[in-house]
């Protein structure tokens, strides 16, 4: 897996740390321009997080848990990649003592629909 991240990103760091627990290898490259990245890899502006992976010819956007990914590449669905918006409290990097919320990993397309691919529950 290749992960693009900025400098400033401590929870990215957190994820990569869950992902290289569950077994991935992970290349990581910091970057000043993430927004170039998230574009050549069609990730639809509402899907946008604070780091983008690729594996396998997928896009992974924000704080997918390794379950999301390990599912996404038994199933190999014709889409582009997987997606959690925005920074979920609980989810992999953003764990904390408050708890954690339930959240969605969607599936998108290159043509930027999406859809539900995967429920984590709080």
């Amino acid at each position: 897996m290749i992960a693009y991240r900025t400098a400033s990103c401590g929870c990215c760091k957190g994820w990569l740390d869950h992902l290289r627990t569950e077994g991935f290898s992970v290349e990581d490259h910091v970057v000043a321009d993430l927004e170039t990245i998230k574009r050549n890899l069609k990730v639809p502006a509402d899907l946008a997080s604070c780091h983008t992976a690729t594996v396998a010819g997928y896009a992974i956007e924000g704080h997918v848990p390794a379950k999301a990914i390990e599912l996404l590449l038994r199933q190999r669905p014709a889409v582009a990649g997987i997606a959690v918006p925005g920074m979920p409290l609980g989810s992999p990097g953003m764990e904390s003592s408050l708890g954690s919320e339930s959240y969605t990993v969607f599936s998108f397309g290159s043509d930027g629909s999406h859809r539900p691919f995967l429920q984590i529950p709080a």
